[in-house]
């Protein structure tokens, strides 16, 4: 409903007053007119108790006005889709607080609602008015345990200044604001010394997430500034994109048959564009994150921190920017999401999971994870004793497919083999999402875990070569025992030949599972980034990563190893590293102390774990 005025745009009631008989007289007019004149102040004076309408450019407050003692209203949710009005009392201003020129005003809530929740998690970007004009969102609170609500008012000037903010295709993190509160005020909040105004928490929503899941993977949510809670998601409406200042909406991190999302107050609508929070969500800058009706099921009381729980219903726009003072979206159509399908095998079922997780270079390897690990976990067939064969792709436009490969057992510590898995995928899609040659294009993940029944692990107890001297390309039998769990030891044979161009002398050879390698002997992938020619060489060498569930005989000589780009060059002559010394930059070229003569490997079906070092002298 919009504001209705007179034909000369002056909305003071004394000129609707002068039309009433009994207290007010001098308007003759027929009795229908006079019902007419009423119906007409009903509408206005309940319009006047509501928020401006999503139709309005609101007039502002200037900052230059707030005094302390000025009353005003802020406009929230506390229940479904009502929007209430809570009064509220300046206490000052504080200047600088945030930053350089930018201010915040300190207020207390009145109410009984609201000496009884506090200040509410998820209440940021709620809109701010006095006299009827927009004057800013509560943005912070006054730490925990409070005895009275008292908050922080980013200004709208401020706010507004995010319309400027350049679009850049990546920004740094900001840091949250953190307010000291100043002595002249710290008695009048009833606030001991050393208190803070600290943003006000942003309710991370979760629906179809496991226990186990948030357990794992809660700690990162926490650092994003998020409270993680179970919430849940709502049917599509037509009229979820019809908000008003004083409404809910959600920024969607993941949707599909799993969904988290965080949610904020509208602070105002113009056109198609609304400013919410008063704070940064994550401080990302320019973003593109889809933006959702929320809807509150009930704000929970709690003497340390209250909440909204909320549920999110269909796409209704696009998260554009996410700064230090405000968010701001535009409604329409949501922005492009990455799919990832994960298929579950056990050998009772087989379970399917379809995500869609937000294009973020901060975000998405993390969110990409806890998508993977609650797919994995939500079958009831799985079981903790069970070895998990991982195999998946990362498409990518214009690029080779990035391969998923490996084999998870579980082990007698707390760590499941489910989260081992998720953060190898996420390692490999954060190394090619975050590369520095060019912004990836991912067009799906899927991953395909087969869980068998037993545990397939077996540690190296020994290993030893029938003859210790050798000739260059002579064959020899390196045999390891291998001691499985709660198994018979059995011995593995790895036929190793020689290298004609082996240089004389002794060398080493590691006898060990992948781990072991790609910890301690340099893993090409990762020590070439940014040194390579592009991305699709970074790929290549992703692809050819060591296996957990191979037996692995690697020579090593004490003479240096050349990587240029994603290229190794044992055995490099002196000159050639005089050369590399005496260039100012010697560009994708770097040295290593030693170098791979060769390496053997065969399959073991089973995860391999330790290592043991042998000697070989070459004649």
């Amino acid at each position: 409903m919009t504001l209705t005025r007179l034909p000369d745009d002056r909305p003071d009631r004394a000129r609707f007053a002068s039309c009433f008989p009994g207290r007010y007289h001098g308007c003759p007019m027929p009795q229908t007119l006079r019902r007419l004149c009423l119906a007409l102040l009903v509408m206005f004076l309940f319009a006047g108790s509501q928020p401006v309408r999503a139709a309005d450019d609101p007039p502002t407050f200037p900052l230059s006005d707030v005094k302390p003692g000025l009353k005003g209203v802020a406009y929230t949710i506390f229940e479904g889709d009502k929007v209430e009005k809570i009064d509220l009392e300046v206490i000052g201003v504080l200047h600088n607080a945030v930053g350089p020129k930018l201010d915040v005003i300190l207020v207390r809530l009145l109410g009984d609602k609201v000496q009884q929740t506090g200040v509410v998690a998820g209440m940021s970007g709620s809109p701010v008015f006095f006299d009827g004009r927009l004057a800013g969102a509560l943005a912070l609170k006054l730490g925990t345990f409070t005895r009275e609500a008292i908050g922080g008012v980013t200004p709208i000037a401020d706010m507004l200044e995010i319309e400027q903010a350049p679009a850049a295709t990546s920004a740094s993190v900001m840091s949250s604001p953190r307010v000291a509160v100043p002595e002249e005020f710290a008695a009048r909040t009833a606030a001991g010394a050393g208190q803070f105004l600290v943003p006000i928490e942003t309710p991370l929503v979760t629906s179809g997430l496991f226990p186990e899941t948030l357990a794992r993977f809660g700690k990162d949510f926490a650092s994003w500034g998020m409270t993680a809670m179970a919430g849940g998601s709502a049917a599509p409406s037509p009229d979820d994109a019809k908000l008003q200042p004083g409404d809910m909406v959600g920024i969607d991190l993941i949707e599909g048959d799993l969904s988290i999302s965080s949610g904020c107050t509208v602070t105002t609508v113009v056109g198609n564009q609304i400013l919410a929070c008063g704070h940064p969500l994550f401080g990302f800058g320019s973003v593109q994150m889809p933006l959702s009706r929320a809807h509150v099921i009930m704000t929970l009381a709690s003497a340390a921190s209250s909440t909204k729980i909320i549920s999110t219903g269909g796409t209704i726009g696009t998260l554009t920017q996410d700064r230090q003072t405000a968010v701001m979206g535009t409604l329409g159509a949501g922005p492009r999401m990455i799919p990832l399908d994960v298929t579950l095998d056990t050998p009772a079922e087989q379970k399917k999971y379809h995500f869609q997780v937000i294009e973020s270079a901060q975000l998405t390897p993390t969110l990409v994870a806890t998508a993977a690990y609650n797919g994995i976990v939500g079958s009831p067939a799985y079981g903790e004793g069970s070895t998990l064969q991982m195999d998946g792709t990362i498409e990518l436009k214009g690029h080779t497919s990035v391969r998923l490969e490996d084999l998870f057992a579980p082990t007698d510590q707390t760590t499941p083999a489910a989260f081992y898995v998720a953060t190898e995928v996420m390692s490999d899609f954060a190394r090619i999402y975050s590369n520095p040659y060019e912004l990836p294009q991912i067009e799906r993940i899927d991953l395909h875990v087969k869980a068998l029944a037993e545990r397939r692990w077996a540690t190296i107890d020994n290993a030893w070569v029938e003859r210790s001297e050798v000739l260059p390309g002579q064959s020899v039998a390196v045999k390891v025992l291998l001691r499985p769990y709660r198994g018979a030891p059995f011995i593995q044979e790895i036929p190793v030949t020689i290298p004609a161009q082996t240089t004389r002398g002794t060398l080493q050879l590691v006898v060990s599972g992948a781990d072991f390698l790609n910890r301690n002997v340099q893993s090409l992938a990762v020590t070439s980034q940014g040194q390579l020619p592009g991305l699709e060489e970074l790929i290549q060498l992703t692809n050819r990563e060591r296996h957990n569930d191979r037996l692995y005989a690697t020579l090593l000589q004490s003479t240096p190893t050349m990587l240029v780009e994603d290229k190794e060059m044992p055995n490099v002559p002196l000159s050639a590293i005089n050369v590399l010394d005496q260039r100012q930059n010697p560009g994708n070229a770097r040295l290593l102390l030693q170098s791979t003569v060769g390496e053997w490997s065969v399959e073991m079906h089973q995860v391999i774990a330790g290592q043991r070092m042998l000697t070989i002298t070459v004649k």
